[in-house]
């Protein structure tokens, strides 16, 4: 299994508030980012399997909509999320 109980406390620990903070946009956008990078790795090797193709398509489309969200909110937060994961518009 790739992305394992603690995997996903240590994300939350890092991009939330807290360990157990997994409402937070940025702790969500932060856990999405993983997903995607494990799905896009998947891909490379499988590049006939399409129903993760549509799931991958479908992940960025959530956390584009999160980052949206972010940016009407607090343009500053959005900022620092998208510098620490590395994500570019």
């Amino acid at each position: 299994m790739y992305l394992t109980p603690e995997k996903k406390q240590e994300i939350f620990g890092k991009y939330g508030k807290s360990n157990t903070d997994t409402g937070s946009p940025e702790a969500q956008i932060a856990l999405f980012s993983y997903r995607i990078n494990h799905l896009t790795q998947h891909l490379k090797s499988n590049k006939k399997d399409y129903s993760t193709e549509r799931a991958l398509v479908m992940l960025v489309g959530k956390r584009r909509r999160l980052l949206d969200y972010l940016v009407s909110k607090d343009i500053d937060r959005y900022r620092t999320i998208i510098k620490e994961l590395g994500i570019r518009k």
